[in-house]
């Protein structure tokens, strides 16, 4: 039994390493399907002959499923289990993209915003799914590991926008790109969920009596909802990246579309770096100093980008706020599943909170930018670093589960 417990917190127990393994690989697939959706965004407001409101608009619905999904999620794992919980918002996701894909194509609206709102509730159902399996593996490993799960989700964001980049350059019809997309993803993410952890069934391992409690109390936990606002705010900062960044380089500065794409490109590229060093610095220097840390350069770099005026300026801008934005979503998961007993209501509740401004910040920000302009609208980002840093002193290891 203790040869058992070493071998599971060096990371070489199988179980373990293949459940390491799936997670990430479902992080992979996750980023590269959000990417593909967001480098063909262009496409989608000329298509639809939509203004940057009414695409914020359209995009809303992405949000409004999410959101109707998020504070159940915790629930039905604790019912049925990460991975059948990831494979059931996988197959919504990845259908959901599309249906919106059929939409586009035929110019249809309604059916485009239909597609959306079923990717947005598998959005919400993996995301949170993942997320608490991913806690787990960290639990068991004994160290940090969530940002480079959350690497995984940059890498293959790299990946959906590299494959974006392509494959406009080649001139693929939008919707013969998101379906192979969507296909591929579908069929790895359903088999990544069967390498999980494996689930203990509620006869074996019978629930606390302190379980019910959490239920119905994790949305009035002072702690959790403390970092679920530096969550929201840096969800925000990178949610606006994702949605608007492309955007805001091409009417802003007046690049080509593929510059604007690229430039998210890079975003996501200083992202994914960010996340890969993160855990050294977590583990030397705690979590609160080095949020702080994030905060300062995400708000130096969204004032770069949004002001700097020159591509060298811009460009390091990008890289800066990529940076910045890169530990916040993934400490705050790791956070809010310190505690085991209730850790899937809590991320969900975390999730939810993180994933509103994640999915409805941006499209908001749609309705701003058609007042102010698409690149000013970035200046938002800069605003909401004050309230991140000031809630990041949530995030601190709680001392009465370490060790557990």
């Amino acid at each position: 039994m203790l040869r058992t417990a070493d071998r599971a917190l060096d990371g070489t127990d199988p179980t373990l390493r293949r459940a390491r393994d799936a997670v990430a690989l479902t992080f992979v697939l996750n980023g590269l399907v959000f990417a593909s959706l967001v480098s063909r965004l262009p496409d989608v407001r000329e298509r639809l002959a939509l203004s940057n409101g009414a695409l914020g608009l359209l995009l809303l619905a992405v949000a409004i499923g999410s959101l109707v999904a998020l504070p159940s999620t915790g629930h039905v794992i604790t019912r049925i289990g990460a991975g059948a919980t990831v494979r059931l918002g996988a197959g919504l996701d990845t259908c959901g993209l599309a249906v919106a894909a059929v939409g586009v194509t035929a110019g249809s609206l309604p059916l485009t915003a239909a597609g959306l709102l079923v990717h947005g509730t598998g959005i919400g159902v993996w995301d949170v799914a993942m997320n608490v399996e991913a806690a787990e593996v960290e639990r068991r490993l004994a160290r940090t590991i969530m940002p480079r799960f959350h690497a995984g989700w940059s890498l293959g964001s790299i990946l959906g926008a590299g494959v974006g980049v392509l494959v406009l350059a080649l001139g693929l019809p939008l919707l013969a790109h998101l379906l192979a997309v969507s296909v591929v993803a579908l069929v790895l993410a359903w088999g990544s969920a069967a390498r999980f952890w494996p689930a203990q069934p509620p006869a074996a391992e019978p629930l606390s009596p302190l379980v019910r409690p959490v239920r119905r109390s994790a949305w009035t936990e002072p702690r959790t909802l403390a970092i679920g606002v530096m969550v929201l705010c840096f969800a925000m900062v990178e949610g606006t990246a994702n949605d608007w960044l492309s955007l805001a380089l091409i009417d802003g500065y007046g690049v080509e579309q593929w510059v604007g794409v690229a430039g998210f490109t890079l975003f996501v590229v200083a992202m994914t770096v960010g996340r890969l060093v993160g855990p050294l610095l977590l583990d030397r220097w705690g979590r609160a100093p080095v949020l702080l840390g994030c905060a300062g350069l995400a708000l130096l770099g969204a004032l770069l980008t949004a002001l700097g005026g020159t591509l060298v300026l811009v460009a390091l801008g990008i890289l800066v706020w990529g940076l910045g934005a890169s530990l916040g979503f993934p400490v705050g998961m790791s956070a809010a599943a310190d505690d085991p007993e209730g850790a899937a209501l809590r991320v969900s509740v975390v999730s939810t909170i993180g994933y509103g401004a994640f999915l409805a910040g941006p499209p908001l920000l749609g309705r701003l930018a058609d007042r102010i302009g698409t690149l000013e609208v970035l200046l938002v980002v800069a605003a909401l670093m004050l309230p991140a840093a000031l809630s990041v002193g949530a995030t601190r290891v709680r001392s009465d589960v370490v060790g557990s």
